[in-house]
């Protein structure tokens, strides 16, 4: 049985462990694109090789190695992608995508989809 004296910080230190641990979240929606085959083997703006084959995507504004939960609003399907590269460059698309998260979200044949995008709030 905890003692009242140690109930308090107990309470205090499991809601800071809570708030601190789960950021928000946050959304934006727009278009999705994807990589023509020209970029492959191309480097992106972080420094990294860019490859067709790997979970990847750009993006405007978030930090590299944010993570972000991309979700087709055409057929539901979602994915995940991680930020190596800035772009996309076309009014109304908010990310661009390597081919294979293309593939995976069921937009090669459209060449453009309606996306909603879900990521952590970055830290600063």
């Amino acid at each position: 049985m905890i003692q009242r004296k140690h109930l308090l910080p107990t309470l205090a230190a499991a809601a800071l462990l809570c708030f601190s641990s789960c950021a928000r979240q946050i959304s934006q929606s727009g278009k999705a694109s994807f990589y023509a085959d020209k970029f492959q083997g191309r480097k992106t703006a972080n420094g990294e090789t860019f490859r067709q084959s790997h979970m990847t995507a750009a993006h405007k504004t978030l930090p590299f190695g944010t993570k972000v939960k991309v979700k087709n609003l055409d057929n539901g399907k979602t994915i995940k992608v991680r930020i190596n590269d800035r772009g996309p460059f076309v009014a109304g698309r908010i990310i661009d995508l390597s081919k294979k998260a293309a593939k995976k979200l069921g937009m090669v044949n459209s060449g453009v989809a309606n996306v909603k995008i879900k990521y952590k709030k970055p830290k600063g």
